[in-house]
């Protein structure tokens, strides 16, 4: 079979994928088992009573009832946002109201569900570029003092809302569209300009973030990875955007200043972000997986050598099932950035082999899906 191109040289990636559809219904969790057949399956798959009670156990399992219950009468998680330790340039595990609304949206949670209209009314207010103190939220003491900082700390804070609603599926809803072709304006103007090259500058003895740079993030890519009319307008924009995350990202220890303060990089992009080795290992299978599904959303995989890298080797630990079967798997793999925490692991059980191996086989399985690759269902 051929492979994606990279250069001169083909990477071994297949175009067809056995999808182990009964062993998933047999050893999955609830969320994965009506994920495959929500997002792989073909409709005729699976009887409409079939559906609605893999979906009637997916909004009654431990996972989902938890989150629901830790939510707020104002659509928050713990009043927090981003779920971020800005400080110290890391991404809390459980996230904050951004990931916890789309933890939602990945267990398949039905968008007639109380819990995303409460949080989208936060998320509209935050695009709506409404300036109340209490849209601050975890930053409202240390904002109320620091214009800057409020300024910067509420645009991050709109990019993680666009991705959410359009990873929610309002992806063609007129505040959403308008947000998101702001923020796409921005990284363009950004991604055209000299700062491309320099984003940085040093000021005594930090390297910083130029004042006037505008890069991509985590959020803003995954946005427009939900956004495919965005994309269709914007073809030009999203190639851009792909070179410059395809260079290799800096190794420089930067900062961000945003007003008075100075934060480390947590969501920002400065080129490609995921790190593989020769033989595609990574560290953070969580995020690779995420990653490797926003590529394709984009279209841009084939310009993605590590990305590649990293699939072709986790399709050769797949056995002959399309089951994911690694040496020596002793717990779920996690993710050390937390980046993709909010859409892995869907299995909150990792005691038995199969509980260990199941969203990583659906992902493999959903990532064939979205390539457009032949389906073997077994």
């Amino acid at each position: 079979m051929p492979g994606f191109l990279v250069g001169e040289a083909a990477l071994d990636l297949p175009l067809s994928h056995n999808v182990p559809v009964s062993w998933l219904r047999d050893h999955a969790s609830p969320a994965v088992k009506w994920r495959t057949v929500k997002d792989i399956l073909p409709v005729e798959g699976a009887s409409a009573a079939d559906r609605d009670a893999l979906l009637a156990e997916v909004r009654a399992s431990k996972a989902v009832m938890q989150i629901v219950r830790r939510q707020k009468a104002n659509g928050t998680w713990g009043d927090n946002i981003l779920g971020a330790d800005l400080g110290r340039g890391r991404i809390l595990p459980e996230g904050g109201t951004i990931s916890q609304y789309r933890r939602l949206v990945e267990f398949g949670v039905a968008h007639d569900e109380r819990a995303y209209r409460l949080t989208e009314r936060a998320f509209f207010r935050l695009l709506s570029r409404d300036e109340a103190p209490e849209l601050l939220f975890e930053f409202k003491s240390v904002g109320k003092a620091d214009p800057g900082l409020a300024a910067w700390v509420r645009a991050l804070m709109r990019e993680g809302a666009a991705a959410a609603l359009a990873h929610g599926g309002l992806m063609d809803d007129p505040r959403v569209r308008g947000a998101a072709h702001r923020i796409a304006s921005d990284i363009s103007q950004f991604l055209r300009s000299e700062l491309t090259d320099k984003p940085f500058v040093r000021r005594g003895n930090r390297t910083l973030l130029h004042p006037e740079a505008y890069p991509p993030s985590v959020f803003s890519v995954s946005m427009i990875a939900f956004m495919p009319s965005l994309q269709r307008e914007r073809a030009g924009f999203v190639e851009r955007l792909a070179a410059f995350l395809a260079k290799p990202a800096t190794k420089r220890n930067v900062a961000i200043q945003a007003g008075r303060r100075f934060y480390r990089p947590t969501y920002e992009l400065f080129g490609d972000p995921l790190q593989v080795d020769a033989a595609g290992r990574t560290d953070d299978i969580p995020f690779a997986l995420h990653w490797i599904e926003i590529l394709i959303r984009l279209g841009v995989l084939h310009t993605f050598e590590s990305a590649q890298r990293a699939l072709a080797r986790l399709l050769k630990e797949c056995d002959e099932r399309g089951v994911w079967n690694p040496k020596a798997l002793r717990t779920v793999p996690r993710s050390s950035s937390n980046l993709a925490n909010f859409a892995f692991p869907l299995e909150p059980d990792g005691k038995t082999p199969e509980r260990r191996q199941a969203d990583v086989t659906f992902r493999l399985a959903l990532i064939a899906k979205l390539a457009g690759w032949s389906l073997n269902y077994t």
